[in-house]
């Protein structure tokens, strides 16, 4: 009796196992999900091995979060005369750093340029960044955005003798654009017969316009304003071009817990007034009444 029991026991596992292999393994994968192939397959991989790691333990572990802003882009993010880095790109990262860590001044600020924020996130250099990042469909395949900020379309500023008025003045000449921005993809993209010359740093694009070495800069339109305030010897004559976009943080492809998290504190600092005070503090005396236009809602 005992030999037979024992023998019903083994056949039931072994059919067990069998019908495990079937489904592709026991726990928690289950039975529904499909095996990936080819680059979808290392893609989802990549993105699995970044989510089993809890980035947001990792941040509050370390004591201190990592954020890429930019270094000479005011009034989002710049370096003042004391070595400090301000701007509204800046304000935002010390809330998320005070909520998330306790002190405001829990944050590294890590610079960096147009053409190097999807790297600095994809290497862990920065845990996110808050660069003036244009939300585009391209850069969403290579990291996970969060809830935007700010509204934003691209613009041209010209000196105000010599005013850039129609893309079509822009044939068989030069503009000059930021390697790695939206205005880089689109004219290079649209505007084949436009000469485009290309910078890794903001200084150095605006040197270019003033010393002549393009007859127009496209950038973001919020920057242009700001900069022609700035330089009233230019004017942005044309404030908006292609579709409206979204600025939005970035976080590294499959950093989920950290993603939530950022989201939360986005819809929060809109709730509670510190996006509008973060405005007040830094954008205001740019832009004026432009809150509306400029933050997302």
């Amino acid at each position: 009796m005992q030999l037979h029991q024992s023998f019903k026991t083994l056949l039931a596992t072994v059919v067990l196992g069998f019908g495990l292999a079937a489904c592709g393994g026991g726990g928690s994968q289950g039975s529904s999900e499909q095996p990936a192939s080819g680059s979808n397959a290392a893609n989802a991989s990549a993105a699995s091995a970044a989510a089993s790691d809890d980035a947001l333990a990792k941040i509050k572990e370390r004591g201190v979060i990592r954020i890429g802003v930019f270094g000479d882009k005011p009034p989002f993010g710049y370096v003042d005369a004391n070595g400090k880095s301000q701007g509204f790109d800046v304000e935002i990262a010390k809330y998320l750093a005070n909520d998330l860590l306790g002190s405001p001044d829990k944050v590294e600020f890590v610079l960096t340029e147009a053409a190097n924020r999807v790297e600095y996130v994809r290497s862990g250099k920065v845990d996110l960044i808050l660069a003036n990042f244009t939300q585009t469909p391209e850069r969403a395949e290579v990291v996970d955005f969060a809830s935007p900020y700010m509204n934003v379309a691209l613009g041209v500023v010209s000196p105000k003798g010599a005013p850039i008025t129609d893309l079509s003045q822009l044939e068989g000449k030069t503009l000059l654009v930021n390697k790695g921005t939206t205005a880089d993809a689109y004219f290079t993209k649209n505007q084949p017969n436009i000469n485009l010359l290309k910078f890794d740093q903001n200084t150095e694009t605006f040197d270019a316009l003033k010393d002549g070495r393009g007859v127009a800069l496209a950038h973001d339109n919020a920057l242009l304003w700001a900069w022609a305030k700035e330089n009233p010897n230019f004017e942005v004559a044309i404030g908006n071009i292609g579709p409206a976009e979204h600025i939005a943080p970035a976080v590294r492809k499959g950093d989920q817990s950290l993603l939530n998290w950022v989201n939360q504190e986005i819809a929060a600092m809109k709730q509670d007034g510190r996006m509008h005070a973060a405005y007040e503090k830094t954008l205001r005396p740019v832009y004026g009444d432009k809150e509306a236009e400029i933050l997302t809602k």
